[in-house]
């Protein structure tokens, strides 16, 4: 298993945040809003507490509200020795012979610490603001073309005519090395078959174990048919703590921070989402009532939709919307439930992500260890 941690690029605190995840805010809002604003300072911190804590990579979102990814994460290869970046990135949005000579260069500059996570793109409105009209289904259609140039311009010279880009000689100056590995989500009709053919590590989020292993089931057989197989991932968030009440504890604090009144917001931005795996969120809570009482209903533990997988997230912040939350043998328990689905890759985040990267980095891995899931001859590195 591999494990990967979050950068907060549209900032960062105690609570619950959706600036950059789907939610519209205002000009400037995200970054203000937040108690611990994106400056290059704090994420070199986060940057480096993930790299101490053991993760090997961290992924960096793109979007409207947060920092652009390759310039932050290209500055913070400075600050951090081993530490990769997954840097998330919109086909639509550049030209695909930059984009490998792009990622070549980042190789090179960073000594081979460069992962790609390609985003489509889900939301009508943020790919307008680039300049991007095409409909949803087209948007894939496009993102296997661009990949196809991609992965050529690495090998070139290439040449490739299109529907959406017409190259001839696309190449980049020295092949990176290594090749970087291609990440992908998408819960659509249109997705699978883009994934099943171009890419090496198909993302989903957080959903039930069972509803994951229908996902992957699909997948594998898209995949197969492509004479290919896949590497799996999961995208969640995470609350550890040494025993499972004090875990509890802090998933309710960060709900009681949330009113109906954020709720019903962002319920109404996010239902409007083209992304069939927002939508797979969503679901996920619907009904809930609001309340405060943890015995009643609308309490924490209503949002708990499988045993130690908490729905809350969700409630107010787009994309991810599950968190794993219980005592470190509690979370380690579900990590394994859905690696024996097939899940290899666990890319994880938490609210404030400079101290919860040290929770699971120094209680959940140890565990992992212990049972014989994570190789011992790579102890985590704990801070002083």
């Amino acid at each position: 298993m591999r494990f990967h941690w979050f950068l907060p690029t549209s900032g960062d605190g105690r609570a619950i945040t959706g600036g950059g995840h789907g939610l519209a805010r205002r000009h400037g809002q995200a970054a203000a809003s937040a108690s611990r604003p994106p400056t290059i300072d704090y994420l070199a911190q986060v940057a480096r507490a993930a790299e101490q804590a053991g993760f090997e990579a961290v992924l960096t979102p793109t979007g409207t509200y947060c920092e652009d990814s390759w310039l932050v994460t290209a500055a913070l290869t400075q600050v951090t020795t081993r530490l990769k970046f997954l840097v998330a990135f919109r086909p639509g949005a550049l030209s695909p012979t930059l984009a490998a000579q792009m990622a070549a260069t980042y190789q090179r500059i960073s000594g081979g610490r460069l992962l790609l996570n390609v985003v489509t793109g889900g939301e009508a409105a943020e790919q307008r603001r680039f300049g991007d009209h095409l409909g949803k289904d087209e948007r894939y259609a496009r993102t296997a073309e661009f990949l196809s140039i991609v992965r050529g311009a690495w090998d070139g010279p290439f040449d490739f005519r299109g529907n959406y880009y017409e190259v001839e000689g696309a190449t980049v100056a020295e092949r990176p090395d290594p090749v970087p590995e291609l990440y992908f989500g998408g819960s659509s009709a249109a997705a699978g078959p883009v994934a099943a053919r171009h890419v090496d590590v198909y993302l989903t989020w957080g959903e039930p174990p069972s509803q994951v292993a229908a996902k992957l089931d699909w997948m594998r057989e898209l995949a197969a048919a492509e004479g290919r197989t896949l590497r799996f991932g999961v995208r969640l968030h995470v609350i550890t703590r040494d025993t499972s009440k004090e875990a509890w504890a802090e998933a309710r604090r960060l709900l009681d921070q949330i009113s109906p009144e954020d709720v019903a917001s962002a319920r109404a931005v996010l239902s409007r989402s083209e992304s069939v795996g927002q939508q797979r969120m969503l679901a996920l809570h619907e009904g809930f009532a609001a309340g405060r009482d943890g015995a009643t209903r609308g309490g924490v533990r209503d949002l708990e939709i499988h045993p130690g997988l908490w729905a809350g997230v969700g409630l107010v912040r787009g994309g991810a919307g599950t968190a794993l939350v219980g005592s470190h043998a509690e979370v380690a328990d579900l990590v394994e439930e859905y690696a024996s689905l097939g899940v290899e890759e666990f890319v994880l985040s938490g609210y404030p992500h400079l101290e919860e990267a040290f929770w699971f980095g120094e209680g959940v891995l140890p565990e992992l260890r212990r049972r014989g899931l994570l190789d011992a001859a790579a102890p985590v590195r704990l801070s002083a």
